[in-house]
């Protein structure tokens, strides 16, 4: 019984409830606690508008900002504190249409004048940041501590190598003594590495004090991809997830220039391996990036920079079969796109499946075939698909009966098939083109990605079986 108050428990605190369609799309991590995120100096040639939205290609929900990012090319400011209401609006705007949220902020220096600092904490307050990763000098720090626990943030002490001032885990500590459980440590694992220190055996020392990690794999003084060289992220995982660490990573990957994305990916990748062992939220991908769990004709779909892409060649399937889930994914549409999700197939080539239609219907009046339809069985609230060559967002929930959808942060459909008592006939008097009552199909089944003859592509396609 408690195992499945805790359940109902996580679904609910995710925008997941039995029977109800989530009203915002669910976060995907993988350990239970963990928000594994970009700081986006990662991404510091590009505006905070394009990290963003390489946040999202690479399936994240979260970012660490730093101060002085050029917001966008069409908003002449920098991120920080000087942004007045429109700017920091216009910030929540993209934030939210992303499904990203800035966690933390760093490393940003916290000014010694009371009203500045206090104008810094506001500013964070008001945009959702959790944490300040900053390295203050020693006099600052009752004023930090009073702002801390009147603003509810925490104060991360970040370590730049060997020789900053906090190099050292020790001197960090001797910062944190005596102080309230806001003051803690931003700790940068790649920079103990480059300062000839022990990542775990630093994190050992902090334990109880680390409110962040900055996280990377460093070999001969660079960036790599985690898992790879001297593969310290596992023991690094694994020290954390004894400490019972709760909190954020920020990907700082400074290595490949010209295109970082494929290689934070893998590093992704690693990261969720390890994870996904510790302490799971059951959350997966729904497809491996091989396609070696998929069902499909030779080269009819292929696996690029981590999107799915179509080849005309016949549907998509999974080996597995699914009951009771949520499934995550993200589609782009091409001009005249004709696409759809299949839900619980007992057979791959027999019909019928319950489909939510994925398609090029921007603008079109809702029916029962534009996209975010039940095809052919049941419209859409809202017609809330984006235009061709961007990206959308849809989060599906079967559980028993019941399917609900959201789309684009928009709830668009909310089913029950046992109102579909009848074979070619829907509740509305309308008629469909099914030989069977909606609730006789299989509780039980595929998953599958439809080739209608026209481009589409997929990203991010993430199942979480309840």
């Amino acid at each position: 019984m408690k195992k499945i108050m805790f359940l109902i428990l996580s679904l609910f605190l995710a925008g997941i409830t039995f029977g109800k369609c989530p009203v915002e799309h669910p976060h995907t991590d993988v350990y239970e606690g963990w928000k594994l995120g970009v700081q986006v100096w990662s991404f510091n040639r590009f505006t905070l508008f394009e990290s963003i939205d390489k946040t999202r290609e690479l399936g994240l929900d979260w970012i660490q900002a730093y101060p002085g990012q050029s917001i966008s090319k069409d908003i002449d400011a920098s991120f920080g504190p000087s942004l007045n209401a429109q700017q920091r609006q216009q910030v929540k705007d993209k934030l939210r249409e992303a499904n990203v949220s800035i966690v933390a902020f760093g490393v940003v220096g916290i000014p010694a004048n009371e009203s500045e600092a206090r104008a810094l904490f506001a500013f964070a307050k008001e945009m959702g940041i959790e944490v300040l990763a900053s390295e203050p000098k020693a006099e600052q720090f009752d004023l930090i501590d009073s702002l801390c626990t009147e603003y509810e943030i925490k104060l991360a002490i970040h370590n730049h190598p060997k020789p900053s001032h906090y190099w050292n885990p020790d001197t960090v500590l001797q910062a944190c003594e005596g102080r309230s459980r806001w003051i803690g440590a931003c700790t940068d694992v790649g920079h103990w590495v480059r300062s000839g220190l022990d990542p775990v055996q630093c994190l050992e020392k902090l334990e109880g004090r680390i409110h962040d990690i900055h996280i990377k794999e460093i070999d001969e003084g660079r960036d790599v991809v985690w898992g790879t060289a001297q593969a310290r992220i596992k023991g690094i995982l694994e020290e954390l997830n004894r400490q019972g660490y709760q909190g954020t990573f920020s990907i700082e990957y400074e290595g490949n220039q010209e295109d970082k994305v494929p290689d934070i990916r893998e590093s992704i990748r690693h990261f969720n391996s390890v994870a996904s062992t510790l302490k799971p939220t059951g959350w997966k991908d729904l497809f491996d990036s091989k396609l070696s769990n998929a069902t499909f004709k030779k080269n009819g779909w292929a696996m690029e920079r981590g999107e799915m892409v179509c080849n005309n060649k016949g549907d998509i399937w999974t080996m597995a079969e699914y009951s009771d889930f949520v499934l995550d994914l993200e589609f782009k549409l091409d001009k005249k796109t004709n696409s759809g999700v299949f839900l619980r197939a007992g057979e791959h080539t027999t019909l019928p499946w319950l489909e939510i239609q994925v398609e090029d219907s921007l603008g079109k009046a809702v029916n029962k075939h534009v996209c975010g339809a039940v095809f052919d069985v049941k419209e859409p609230a809202v017609n809330a698909v984006k235009p061709v060559g961007e990206w959308n967002r849809m989060t599906i929930m079967a559980s028993g009966s019941k399917i609900c959808a959201t789309l684009n942060n928009q709830p668009i459909q909310e089913i029950d098939l046992n109102d579909w008592p009848e074979a070619y006939k829907n509740p509305d008097g309308t008629e469909n083109k099914f030989d069977i009552a909606y609730k006789d199909l299989p509780r039980k089944g595929w998953i599958g990605l439809q080739d209608h003859g026209t481009s589409v592509w997929y990203r991010n396609i993430k199942v979480k079986e309840l």
